[in-house]
């Protein structure tokens, strides 16, 4: 048995269908008497019931969030906690809820209830992510990761394929990630676990929710498969793919789980060599030869972008958002550095399936990818 330090953050998980009907009851658990519920429009109906079943304990909504939670709108949430007596949180939706929830939580130390509606993972996380003046600055704080996390299979059964592939895609990134983190980085054999069957989860129950939206079965699966993604990202460090991610939605505003969806597999190989262990297990979780190409692979079938082009990202800002993931310098096991970083983000900007290690061809530029991105375009 060789030697290691295991942390995990936790939260109170309530799972299952009809979960949404306890919140109220987890709300008076936390001893809070009057909170503020965010939630975005795409989840007005769900917010409208979870507000009357709140009752009394409703102090004041946010209707409105966006991604990557901009500054000033972080003040104003806080603000309104403020002057609406708010001793704590309620957040239903994506990450962006919980992103915003976070923010406030940052500023004003109340707990939260988190209630996720896609595969985000973050709600079993201490992390947070603020943008101001086109930066996306991240940072961990326990007073952020929300006490109770409710997930109800029932609230996925409206999400719509894309946002499913691209939202489970940004679970899976979490536990590649968490299965390469450096040593002593808070990766452990619980983390790992996690990580595995996380994935495994996902990539078998994905495919079902795009073909067959209204499978509860599988909503359930891939929901267990997020939830076990945000437990290991909980527990560990990220690497380039997340610093590379919040980088091209906080300077250059691309989507958030889309870009996850694109860049998860180049991250992949721009560690493989680095990282074989993690890379074998990631495979083994996809049922795929290699794992780069089985993420490509599980993205590419559900749907979800491969492409950085597809996106939004122009070939010029490639070299610019290199050198700023390079100068973050964020903890991995293949160092990063400007050039290699650039090589990654042009094969994604691409969208090329990555080829199989000791296969791969010399790096295309964006000019020469232009056609391969767009044979690479694919329907839901």
């Amino acid at each position: 048995m060789t030697s290691f330090v295991q942390e995990l953050p936790a939260s109170r998980v309530v799972f299952g269908p009809h979960s949404l009907d306890r919140v109220p009851e987890e709300v008076r658990r936390l001893a809070c008497r009057a909170v503020l519920l965010v939630a975005g429009g795409s989840q007005r109906q769900a917010a409208d019931e979870l507000a009357g079943a709140l009752g009394p304990l409703l102090a004041g909504r946010i209707g409105a969030v966006v991604q990557h939670v901009p500054e000033a709108d972080a003040d104003r949430a806080a603000r309104l906690a403020g002057e609406a007596g708010a001793d704590g949180l309620v957040c239903l939706g994506g990450g962006s809820a919980t992103g915003l929830a976070k923010a406030v939580a940052l500023r004003v130390p109340l707990p939260i209830v988190a209630v996720p509606t896609t595969y985000a993972g973050s709600e079993l996380t201490p992390v947070w992510g603020i943008t101001a003046g086109g930066r996306k600055r991240t940072g961990r704080d326990p007073a952020v990761q929300p006490r109770t996390v409710v997930y109800d299979p029932l609230l996925t059964l409206s999400l719509p394929p894309a946002v499913t592939a691209a939202s489970g895609m940004n679970a899976a990134a979490h536990c590649v990630e968490a299965l390469y983190a450096p040593e002593g980085q808070g990766a452990g054999p619980l983390t790992s676990w996690a990580a595995e069957e996380g994935l495994r989860a996902l990539a078998a129950a994905l495919p079902r929710c795009v073909e067959a939206p209204g499978e509860l079965d599988a909503r359930g699966r891939a929901l267990y498969g997020a939830w076990l993604a945000g437990l290991a990202l909980g527990g560990a460090a990220t690497g380039v793919h997340h610093k590379t991610c919040h980088v091209l939605g906080g300077t250059f505003g691309l989507p958030h789980a889309e870009t996850h969806a694109a860049l998860l597999p180049h991250a992949a190989a721009f560690n493989a060599a680095a990282a074989p262990a993690a890379m074998a297990r990631v495979a083994r979780a996809l049922g795929a030869g290699d794992a780069a190409g089985g993420l490509w692979d599980l993205a590419a079938r559900t749907g979800a972008p491969t492409s950085l082009r597809s996106l939004g990202l122009r070939a010029e800002d490639v070299e610019a958002a290199a050198e700023l993931v390079a100068a973050a310098a964020p903890p991995n096991p293949r160092p990063v550095d400007a050039a290699g970083v650039a090589a990654m983000l042009r094969a994604a900007w691409s969208g090329r399936r990555p080829e199989p290690p000791g296969q791969a061809g010399p790096a295309a530029t964006p000019a020469a990818a232009a056609g391969a991105a767009a044979s690479t375009r694919r329907t839901p």
